[in-house]
């Protein structure tokens, strides 16, 4: 059986540390990628099936690179996760609009990732 994929994008290296232990006690086989331009260029390459997705990062943000993966062949596969610290609906909204199929309240913990992984049909 294939290991299940997924791409954690924050610019925090201790956010993508404590999510890759979250997300790898899920059984997913994890890749990181700093900011929006690498994990585009990532997902060019090899499409993961699950992308935890920051939506303030440098180089490029999290709505950028969820409007141009969404172009990509099979960008429409991933489930996409927004874990952000923002909390206005119309911000949410547009995430969802944009493609997103869920959104993640940052900080989080493993109970509420991994219920959000369920609610999108990931685990």
């Amino acid at each position: 059986m294939t290991p299940r994929t997924c791409l954690i994008v924050d610019d925090s290296r201790i956010i993508r540390k404590v999510a890759r232990r979250i997300v790898e006690g899920l059984g997913f086989e994890v890749d990181e990628a700093a900011d929006g331009s690498e994990a585009l260029a990532f997902c060019a390459g090899v499409m993961p099936e699950v992308i935890l997705l920051d939506w303030s990062m440098p180089v490029m943000d999290g709505m950028t690179f969820l409007r141009r993966l969404r172009t990509l062949p099979g960008g429409g596969g991933p489930k996409v996760l927004f874990c952000t610290i923002e909390t206005r609906a119309e911000r949410i909204a547009e995430a969802l609009s944009a493609g997103a199929d869920d959104y993640v309240m940052k900080p989080f913990d493993g109970e509420i990732l991994t219920s959000k992984f369920a609610e999108v049909g990931a685990v």
